[in-house]
């Protein structure tokens, strides 16, 4: 579609003149004597650019210039000025215009800047909607969380992205790894490459090489064609390597070249395929144990993990659990076309106190169960599932029976205190206690002592 450009101009040669002088390079130009027929035309169309005479009868350019920022904020304007008004187009430009040209006006430095306006324009639309689709599909929101394990992870990720690193993600099954994966990938300067993945513990050793490193035709029974592999598909992207931990010690060998080399041959070819790949790899497991049984390649270990991330189980960051709750509920009534507006707190309490071994894996399914087989439009207690409501509570304390109530009263502060962190305040909401009590209770274990 040709970009579309309005003239605003009170002398009707130059107008004319200027119109077929943009028609003949291709755009759609509308044109206007004064400033007030521009304002309607924009009003009605989607408009690239205006081009504006400073000096009008009626609404001037300056006025023109402040109805497009306020209508039509990405439009660009051009002023037109005589020599005398020139401190004018200045002042226009100060306030946001994108350039200016005085009179008599030299068609060909026109016609450039009218070309630079436009290109600039089309890069900042595209801009936007890339951005667009990144936040929407790859923004910290659909990693959900806000407490302080997760703000450093969003941290890193900010640091992280833009570099050629290699990253190891840790974190138990289910916590999100591959999710914050995809968002450093999103975050680089690979984003426009593709982001490929492999789960490394799904594949037996043979075909785990081939995925990776392609084959040849007839380099083994079955290969009746060749085929790229994974690093050949990620070049220039970004290659990630789910459950690292369970490649095998002969396909670590090759990886570990790949790395330092960037370079490999398929399976059952000789020509070497140089290629350009970050990794970001993954692991359930303690790759150091792994390195401790020989069972993974201590040299490969640190090259993978030039920058590590932590992931913390959902157990370890509760407060995200009414966030999870609520994004889930939403995201789940949409994709099955349910209409739940949200949950009781007796039933977001009892989802926040359960230890939840399957991470946000498993919150996720749960919730998708509740709003699948929910009659009402508000989750309840009665739509949890009965392992989750049966499950035994983890504040448990044991004491032993004889015990003075002074000492009980501290061991469950003190307990209190380390679930919470240190965090007093927290301790205190833990224990129903108002902080002013606790400090008095803490100030007086310490005289005890």
């Amino acid at each position: 579609m040709a970009p579309t450009i309005i003239l605003a101009e009170d002398d009707r040669n130059t107008r004319e003149g200027l119109k077929v002088a943009l028609e003949g390079e291709g755009y759609q130009v509308f044109t206007a004597e004064n400033g007030k027929e521009a304002v309607d035309i924009l009003k009605k169309r989607s408009i690239d650019l205006v081009i504006t005479d400073l000096r009008m009868p009626g609404m001037d350019g300056m006025e023109v210039l402040k109805e497009v920022q306020k209508n039509s904020p990405s439009t660009l304007v051009i002023m037109l000025t005589a020599y005398g008004t020139v401190e004018n187009a200045v002042e226009a430009m100060k306030m946001g215009a994108y350039d200016y040209l005085t009179k008599p006006i030299n068609l060909d430095r026109f016609l450039l800047i009218v070309k630079r306006a436009l290109s600039l324009r089309k890069l900042k639309e595209d801009y936007e909607i890339l951005k667009k689709e990144v936040e929407e599909r790859y923004s910290f929101e659909n990693i959900i969380g806000q407490s302080p394990k997760m703000r450093s992870i969003f941290q890193t990720i900010l640091q992280v992205a833009p570099t050629r690193a290699s990253i190891l993600i840790q974190g138990e099954s289910g916590t999100g790894k591959e999710l914050i994966a995809r968002a450093i990938h999103h975050r680089s300067d690979r984003r426009d490459k593709p982001f490929i993945a492999i789960h490394c513990a799904a594949l037996t050793p043979t075909l785990l090489e081939s995925e990776l490193f392609g084959h040849e035709k007839g380099a083994f029974t079955g290969a009746v064609q060749s085929k790229p592999g994974r690093f050949e598909l990620a070049d220039g992207g970004t290659l990630f390597l789910d459950e690292v931990s369970e490649i095998p010690l002969s396909v670590q060998v090759k990886l570990l070249r790949v790395l330092q080399e960037q370079e490999f041959e398929r399976v059952g070819g000789t020509r070497t395929i140089k290629v350009d790949v970050r990794i970001i790899s993954a692991t359930n497991t303690d790759l150091t144990q792994r390195v401790r049984e020989n069972q993974f390649r201590e040299d490969l270990y640190y090259r993978l993990k030039v920058v590590t991330i932590e992931v913390p189980p959902l157990r370890e960051r509760k407060e995200d659990i009414p966030l999870l709750v609520h994004a889930f509920i939403k995201e789940s009534s949409q994709a099955n076309k349910k209409e739940i507006k949200g949950i009781t707190s007796r039933a977001l309490s009892l989802l926040q106190n359960y230890d939840w071994p399957g991470n946000v894996r498993e919150l996720k399914n749960v919730i998708e169960s509740m709003v699948v087989l929910s009659r009402k439009d508000i989750l309840t207690v009665e739509d949890i599932p009965l392992y989750i409501k049966e499950a035994p509570s983890e504040e448990v304390v044991k004491i032993r029976l004889g015990v003075p109530w002074e000492e009980i009263e501290k061991e469950l502060i003190f307990h209190a205190l380390k679930k919470a962190g240190g965090n007093k305040s927290k301790a205190a909401e833990l224990l129903g206690l108002s902080r002013r009590t606790l400090y008095r209770k803490l100030s007086s274990f310490k005289k005890g002592n």
